[in-house]
């Protein structure tokens, strides 16, 4: 038997499908399972996976459509199986399944074009929004007449000695006391309008300022990649360089592994989010967008949200996956970040850490 996992979304909901992917090997020992995933990160994530035979990475939109479809083309006929994990609500994810053309194509209805859905996967089920992403996916076991075997999951991230090593030796050549150092990543996803919901660079400089000058012997890592070297850089050169660093990581698991040395983490719904729960960070600290919902907060881990007083429990009006963007124009959607205030950012990650070092 080959099954084909295809997780063309985001990197974090690439990690939401890591427990599945566990759970398939135990159903499925001697198959061959592999993934198929659009960006280098979620490539990353995947990494070392020992669940799967394969990673497959192709950037499909890079590709064009030629090479997209050329591409395809190579594993058609290839899977008995293919499977969409949530959250993959374009209907051109189930095409790309369509395409490869396994027997069994399994995807969850996310409610729109249900006929065209039904031309391109055979087997769905509904999407639960009282439900986190991965326990949606456990759910998609019962199309193959399966159930989870194992008593509880979690993100599924493995790390190696050198990846840990770098981030052991970061620390320690910067001098950084674990006990009080604060992780803050500033993005938030360059997709559809995702970058919209970023909390204001000058609200990080305001918080960042007013938690140095509280805890005298806090240190702040701010976390990214590409996207966040510009706003990074900026709020470097507003603090002092022995209190507050921007390493360069090369990859998600390089990020991950000093995340994992951080006694607290602060961000918005981000795939640096995933990974602060997925490395188990004592304390961890969510500025609520209107994507947040049940179905992306850390899954088994605590957590702080600062409230959106905008989003004000509106979540789902504001965001569902049926593949369109936030609801609203540019300036309503920074405006409702705007709302977020500073103080109520530095309250929260102050008792974090009072809590996590009690």
């Amino acid at each position: 038997m080959k099954v084909l996992v295809i997780s063309l979304a985001g990197n974090g909901d690439t990690l939401f499908a890591s427990p599945l992917i566990h759970e398939l090997r135990l159903h499925f020992p001697d198959a061959e399972i592999d993934a198929l995933v659009m960006w280098p990160g979620a490539r990353d994530l995947l990494s070392g996976n020992p669940h799967l035979n394969t990673v497959l990475q192709k950037n499909l939109v890079a590709a064009g459509a030629l090479g997209a479809i050329s591409y395809i083309g190579t594993l058609r006929k290839r899977y008995d199986i293919t499977i969409n994990p949530m959250p993959q609500s374009r209907q051109a994810y189930r095409l790309v399944a369509r395409l490869i053309g396994a027997p069994v194509r399994i995807s969850h209805d996310y409610g729109q074009a249900q006929g065209v859905t039904r031309l391109l996967v055979n087997r769905t089920l509904p999407l639960d929004y009282s439900a986190h992403c991965i326990d949606n996916n456990l759910a998609l076991l019962k199309l193959l007449d399966a159930k989870p075997l194992l008593e509880r999951h979690d993100y599924e991230l493995y790390l190696s000695k050198e990846h840990r090593q770098w981030a052991e030796d970061f620390v320690t050549r910067q001098g950084l006391d674990p006990v009080a150092l604060l992780g803050i990543h500033v993005g938030s996803g360059g997709t559809k309008n995702l970058a919209l919901r970023r909390w204001p660079l000058p609200y990080y400089a305001r918080l960042i300022r007013d938690l140095l000058g509280a805890e005298r012997r806090l240190s702040i890592v701010l976390m990214g990649g590409p996207d966040e070297e510009k706003d990074n850089a900026q709020l470097l050169a507003e603090f002092d360089p022995r209190r507050v660093f921007a390493p360069r990581t090369q990859n998600l698991c390089q990020a991950a592994a000093l995340i994992a040395r951080c006694r607290l983490f602060l961000s918005v719904d981000t795939v640096l989010m995933n990974l602060a729960a997925a490395v188990k960070v004592p304390g961890q600290i969510i500025i609520e967008t209107p994507t947040w919902n049940k179905t992306v907060e850390p899954y088994g881990r605590p957590y702080s949200l600062v409230p959106n007083p905008a989003v004000a429990g509106k979540n789902l009006d504001f965001y569902r996956y049926d593949g369109r963007d936030i609801r609203g124009t540019a300036e309503s959607i920074v405006n409702c970040m705007k709302s977020v205030s500073v103080e109520s950012a530095s309250r929260s990650v102050l008792e974090t850490l009072r809590r996590v070092k009690a």
